[in-house]
């Protein structure tokens, strides 16, 4: 028995999209039968009177805070006041309603995407507000930077135990596999699927094909965000220092080529065709990878290939790519 008991409230904001419904699958399936979900038509997280209200009524001990408005590159360049605005909205009302209830602790889930564009290789924490931003995703990644900062204040001000966690590249059942706003990985298996369904003898990737990415199944984000949230007060404790933020990165400490990727959706999708590599397109960020050493002395590790998420993400679709 960790920290959290099996009957405690505990509160998982955003539980229908990738990240929310994975935490809640690994709540469920380690016994947890107080848990607490609303839906954005039942609950407006951008509505701090809304929130407050759904607190005092349902008074959860723990929270992870997996809602937020996402997207690619296409999405952020076209909306960025939607996800500056959405995102501060939302993390602020769970975040004071949160303290304003006695939650014990809270979990609030960010991105790769708060560090430095050319941050240090892999990226430590205390990379954190140490270079420009990539232009693409600014607004959201300010956003969930100050996320981080709230979450710190507070802990600094009242005494709250809120901790920011930042995953890496995410991939897994429910995903995004729509073209115009998927990352990467869902828009490959995406693309690699319809080029099977229509007979293509290839398959083209923007690019050169040598950028690295590190990507993390979603189920073993969900155990890494359950482990967090058990440990020891001691352990726990460790995270939430006075003198720097509370942040923990949540990662692999892996990565591939988007050529190692792409042959890796191929092998599993069964696609026979050619790879061919579009040159002309821009190839993002040489290489985004984590430094999860503060995760790995906490004891926990991924558990799931590359391969075998491919596979299990590919078989949630049941072969439709539902947007």
């Amino acid at each position: 028995m960790g920290f959290m008991q099996r009957d405690a409230a505990i509160y998982v904001a955003g539980h229908r999209g990738l990240v929310g419904s994975a935490v809640l699958r690994e709540l469920q399936g380690q016994g947890y039968n107080n848990l607490i979900t609303r839906s954005s038509a039942e609950v407006d997280l951008r509505d701090a009177e809304a929130v407050s209200t759904f607190f005092a009524e349902t008074t959860p001990a723990f929270v992870v805070l997996a809602a937020a408005k996402v997207g690619g590159i296409l999405a952020n360049d076209t909306y960025p006041a939607d996800f500056i605005r959405d995102n501060l909205l939302i993390q602020n009302n769970v975040i004071d309603a949160a303290y304003r209830g006695g939650v014990q602790r809270l979990l609030f889930l960010g991105s790769s995407c708060i560090y430095p564009k050319f941050a240090p290789q892999p990226m430590p924490e205390s990379c954190l507000l140490t270079g420009p931003l990539e232009p693409t995703n600014r607004p959201y990644a300010l956003a969930k930077i100050a996320g981080i900062e709230m979450c710190w204040s507070y802990n600094r001000q009242y005494g709250t135990r809120f901790l920011a966690a930042m995953p890496t590249n995410l991939y897994g059942p429910n995903d995004n596999f729509d073209p115009q706003t998927s990352h990467v990985l869902p828009a490959l298996i995406r693309k690699t699927a319809e080029a099977i369904a229509n007979g293509a003898g290839e398959v083209t990737v923007w690019g050169t094909g040598t950028p690295r990415r590190e990507l993390l199944y979603s189920d073993d984000l969900a155990q890494a965000c359950v482990a967090l949230l058990n440990l020891s007060e001691d352990q726990y404790g460790t995270l939430l220092r006075d003198d720097e933020p509370p942040l923990i990165n949540i990662g692999t400490g892996e990565d591939v080529t988007i050529r190692e990727l792409t042959e890796t959706v191929f092998r599993v999708l069964g696609y026979k065709g050619d790879l061919v590599f579009d040159t002309t397109k821009p190839d993002g960020t040489p290489r985004k990878l984590m430094d999860v050493s503060k995760l790995h002395a906490l004891g926990w590790h991924h558990t799931t290939s590359l391969e075998e998420g491919i596979r299990h993400t590919w078989e949630s679709t049941n072969g439709k790519l539902a947007n």
